[in-house]
């Protein structure tokens, strides 16, 4: 039998070996949670640090592209890499937060390596969207401020992303259209050239005097000081329709006067039309008087005659037989 003093040393022994324990887990996490607050406010230190300096980087980028003459008046090249930098100040950031926290950023890479291709397979419209942007960039065939149509849409540019380009229409509506669609379809510049020609098409009675309406049309293009001497206002036949004969005026003006100066020369032309008394032939309503027929009999509501009696027939007589003698 273990003697009583025997047993309350194991006892205070086991008590102590415990207490011992107790106390280096307790200072084990002492020293873990003290790490991990300090990793922890480390990453939120170098989390703002990657956005200030994502605005920093993306500034001094801005600045330094806006020096140099070739994009001095292009904002197209300069939103697009101001952007491009802005995104890979942020992935450096996150990857060094991630190191903070203690997670292994190589085997995330490995597994993002992995995955690539079923990530390529499921965003690959946002993916040809990123490629379509950067041939559009190095292709440029318009910048920001060009008034364009694609994909039914026109506006003026407003910025080129890495995934969509968006228009201002005249309505001041936001257009939005994928880069992948854009470059896929037909663009038209419309402010691309320097020039622009205004086309308009004019409708005059057959009695009237050609000539003298293509006088009018022509001398109203050169009286207006907007267009271009070089090529001249021309003016021609070029239809003869239903009701009239078709004039066409063409005229070379600015870019930026283009709207104004077409209204300029409808408004010049009518009038001028007007003080030549020459006729701009329009649909006509004639009245013509019109008198119906009077009703006539209606058949349903017309009563036959009765029809008239007719007398009984006689009876047929009956033949009597005699007695033979």
């Amino acid at each position: 039998m273990v003697s009583l003093p025997t047993s309350l040393n194991d006892a205070v022994a086991a008590g102590q070996q415990a207490m011992t324990l107790d106390a280096a887990v307790l200072a084990k996490l002492t020293d873990m949670a003290g790490d991990f607050a300090i990793n922890l406010s480390i990453a939120l230190i170098i989390l703002v640090a990657t956005v200030i300096g994502a605005k920093w980087a993306s500034r001094i980028t801005r600045r330094a592209l806006s020096r140099v003459r070739g994009f001095r008046h292009d904002q197209t090249v300069v939103s697009f890499v101001v952007q491009v930098v802005r995104v890979v100040v942020y992935i450096i950031g996150f990857i060094a937060v991630l190191q903070r926290l203690g997670v292994q950023t190589t085997s995330i890479i490995a597994v993002l390596g992995a995955a690539s291709l079923a990530v390529g397979l499921a965003l690959q419209g946002t993916l040809s969207n990123v490629a379509a942007g950067v041939l559009l960039l190095v292709l440029r065939p318009y910048k920001v401020g060009d008034v364009i149509e694609v994909g039914g849409a026109s506006g003026s540019v407003q910025r080129l992303d890495l995934f969509t380009t968006q228009l201002s229409n005249a309505n001041n509506h936001k257009i939005v259209v994928p880069n992948a669609k854009v470059l896929g379809e037909v663009i038209v510049n419309l402010t691309g050239q320097k020039t622009r020609r205004i086309e308009l098409l004019f409708n005059v009675g057959y009695s009237a005097n050609l000539k003298q309406a293509r006088a009018v049309l022509a001398g109203v293009a050169e009286a207006h000081d907007k267009v271009l001497p070089d090529p001249e206002p021309w003016a021609g036949v070029t239809n003869l329709l239903d009701s009239g004969v078709e004039v066409t005026l063409q005229a070379w003006v600015e870019v930026d006067d283009w709207w104004q100066v077409k209204a300029d020369l409808v408004e010049g032309v009518k009038e001028g039309l007007d003080a030549a008394g020459i006729e701009i032939p329009f649909p006509h309503q004639v009245a013509v008087p019109y008198e119906p027929p009077a009703p006539g009999s209606d058949p349903v509501r017309t009563q036959k005659p009765e029809p008239e009696p007719q007398p009984p027939a006689p009876a047929p007589r009956r033949r009597r037989l005699g007695r033979k003698a």
